[in-house]
C-alpha cells in the first residue's frame, strides 16, 4: 500500500493525492479488504472522509478502539506497567476530527495502572502540535512552536512521560522538547510503545 496521500492533498498537491487514493483503492478493493486499521488518525480521518468519493468504501478503525475492544472482549489483557507519572497529548485528528477521546485514556490509565495528567488544555480544547496541514514539513522558529507550548504544559503539570497517539504529534513534540532541551525531565512516547511494553 501507499501512504493515503493526506499530507500531500493538505500542501495542494491534488494530482499526487488522487493518483495516491487510486492505487490504494485498486489495491485494497482487488484484495477485498473490508476493514482498515491505522495507527495515525490522520490516514483514519482520510479513508474515512476522503476516500468514500472516489470509490473506497470500508470499515476504518483507529488502533486505540480496536485495543479497548479487544481487552473489553477479555481477548487482550494490560498487566500494569511500571507507574510513572503521564501526561496524554490529544491528537487534532483523533480527538476533535474523529470524536475519539476516551479509548487512548482508559488504555493508557490500565497499562501506567491509574489515569493520566490531563494537561491544561485536553480533549476538545486540546492545543494543536502544529503537524497537520503540512506544519510537519514546515521550519517554524523556535519560540512561535505549538509543541513547546505543550511540552511547558507537560513538565508544568509534573509528567514524566508525554505519551499520544499521532506519528505526526510524536515527531513534533520530540523536536519540542529537544528544542526546549527537556529531554532530561520528559520522555516523549507514543501510547502503542507504552501498551506493547506492559505486555
Amino acid at each position: 500500500e501507499s501512504c493515503c496521500g493526506e499530507s500531500v492533498r493538505k500542501v495542494g498537491d491534488e494530482e499526487l493525492f488522487q493518483k495516491l487514493a487510486q492505487s490504494n483503492i485498486e489495491l485494497f478493493n482487488g484484495k477485498g479488504v473490508k476493514k482498515i486499521i491505522t495507527t495515525s488518525p490522520h490516514c483514519l480521518w482520510t479513508f474515512q472522509n476522503e476516500y468514500p468519493e472516489l470509490g473506497g468504501e470500508w470499515e476504518v478503525v483507529h488502533y486505540t478502539d480496536l485495543l479497548l475492544q479487544l481487552v473489553a472482549e477479555g481477548k487482550l489483557q494490560l498487566p500494569q506497567g511500571a507507574a510513572k507519572k503521564v501526561a496524554y497529548h490529544d491528537p487534532c485528528y483523533l480527538g476533535r476530527h474523529s470524536g475519539i477521546y476516551d479509548a487512548p485514556r482508559s488504555l493508557l490509565g490500565q497499562a501506567v495502572g491509574g489515569a493520566s495528567i490531563e494537561l491544561e488544555r485536553h480533549r476538545e480544547m486540546s492545543l494543536c502540535c502544529a503537524g497537520g496541514g503540512g506544519g510537519i514539513w514546515a521550519e517554524v522558529p523556535k519560540g512561535e512552536r505549538f509543541g513547546e507550548l505543550r511540552i511547558t504544559d507537560a513538565v508544568e503539570k509534573g509528567a514524566e512521560v508525554l505519551a499520544t497517539a499521532c506519528p505526526y504529534c510524536l515527531n513534533m513534540l520530540i523536536d519540542a522538547c529537544k528544542s526546549l532541551d527537556k529531554q532530561d525531565d520528559l520522555e516523549i512516547r507514543e501510547l502503542s510503545e507504552i501498551l506493547a511494553e506492559s505486555l
